[in-house]
């Protein structure tokens, strides 16, 4: 399956790439996660502390353990804060 992955502030610095079109056998966002992060380092580095992050499929906010099944994209930033 291919899935357009988006990047967003440190996480889009960290990997270099705001977003690319991924194929992917993953099943789940973390299964998604595992495969970026055994890529090389700068993924590793971005997908560290999963903790820090937030991520939507298909516009969606969802949780790392959310199936992709279907998905056409997926979306990695930090926490947002009010002001």
């Amino acid at each position: 399956m291919s899935v357009d992955v988006l990047y967003f502030a440190w996480v889009r610095e960290r990997i270099g790439l705001p977003r690319e079109r991924v194929e992917t056998q993953a099943e789940t966002v973390a299964d998604l996660v595992a495969e970026l992060t055994a890529r090389e380092a700068r993924y590793e580095a971005a997908f560290a502390d999963p903790t820090a992050l937030r991520v939507a499929v298909d516009q969606q906010l969802t949780d790392f353990d959310a199936p992709l099944a279907g998905a056409r994209e997926v979306a990695f930033f930090p926490p947002m804060t009010g002001g």
